[in-house]
């Protein structure tokens, strides 16, 4: 004779083959505080992102499953019901008997949802199930969309950025390095009812930083004295400021590379950063500024225009 609850099928199979444990999908215990849930969300998100792992059905589906059971334990009161649900499907799993339980799909549905179900109780009452197909009165699942402006340097790093949405919904999502104005990233389960999301990438103009493809570029500004004689300057670039060698005797319109500092989303595919040279003459000087040019002036030996014919 079969062991007792064996031979349940229908309904009972699908609460037991559709239940998912968001506690083990994130891999924390039931105890864990809301810090300790969100870091492990953000870490594992980005890991599965689809758009760090194209073509991945398997990353896919696992960031999908992230979300889904870190937009259920991150809220408090989602937190709570899916608690009561949880340790009520592990008590009867323990007993083999599944009938009593809804279909979890439903119950995340309604919860995702907002709706208000009732918390499953140690002896839940038995409902007559339908004959028939009836119409669900879940509001319909639509997509929407939403622009994110993100500085030069968050959108070459990536990282947590707030996103609000029309209906009234701020989230934190996790977006992936490297994006450029009018990219457009897909949020799975994100949207309005449980659709999705797509966010509309624009990013910020830099004061110092422009893109140019996988190329930096920067115009730099130095004094006559710095032209001619040469020196370490202080350049911006997405890494931070780095110390670069400006050779003696450059010209305006000279191009220096600093290989690797350009744009991209790992180290490999960057660009290089461009940096361009422009001389820039003091309109006003001190006396004491104006005293060492006229003395230069006086014994300087080079002379532009002595090739010139009169």
């Amino acid at each position: 004779m079969g062991r007792p609850g064996r031979s349940l099928v229908g309904q009972s199979d699908l609460t037991m083959q559709n239940f998912r444990d968001y506690y083990e999908i994130l891999g924390i215990v039931e105890s864990a505080d809301s810090q300790t849930i969100k870091q492990t969300y953000r870490r594992l998100a980005r890991q599965f992102h689809p758009d760090l792992n194209p073509g991945n059905q398997e990353a896919e589906e696992r960031f999908k499953s992230l979300n889904e059971a870190y937009e259920i334990l991150s809220d408090i009161d989602r937190k709570s019901q899916y608690d009561d649900y949880r340790r009520y499907w592990l008590q009867q799993k323990s007993e083999a008997d599944y009938r009593d339980l809804e279909d979890f799909n439903r119950f995340v549905d309604q919860l995702l949802n907002r709706q208000e179900i009732p918390k499953p109780s140690a002896q839940p009452k038995k409902t007559q199930r339908p004959t028939k197909k009836t119409k669900s009165k879940h509001p319909q699942r639509r997509d929407a969309e939403a622009s994110l402006q993100v500085p030069l340097e968050r959108a070459f790093h990536g990282g947590t950025e707030r996103v609000r949405l029309e209906d009234g919904r701020a989230l934190e999502v996790d977006m992936p390095p490297g994006m450029v104005t009018g990219q457009r990233i897909r949020l799975r389960g994100q949207g309005i009812n449980g659709g999705d999301l797509y966010l509309n990438i624009v990013v910020e103009p830099h004061p110092l930083l422009r893109v140019e493809g996988q190329d930096v570029v920067c115009h730099l500004p130095i004094t006559p004295s710095e032209a001619t004689l040469g020196g370490q300057i202080t350049v911006p670039t997405l890494d931070g400021p780095v110390q670069m060698t400006i050779p003696a005797g450059i010209q305006s319109g000279r191009k220096l590379r600093l290989a690797g500092k350009g744009y991209g989303y790992a180290s490999e595919k960057r660009g290089d950063q461009i940096v361009e040279i422009e001389v820039v003459i003091p309109q006003m000087l001190s006396d004491r500024e104006t005293e060492l040019y006229e003395k230069l002036r006086a014994v300087e030996g080079f002379n532009p225009r002595a090739h010139w014919m009169y």
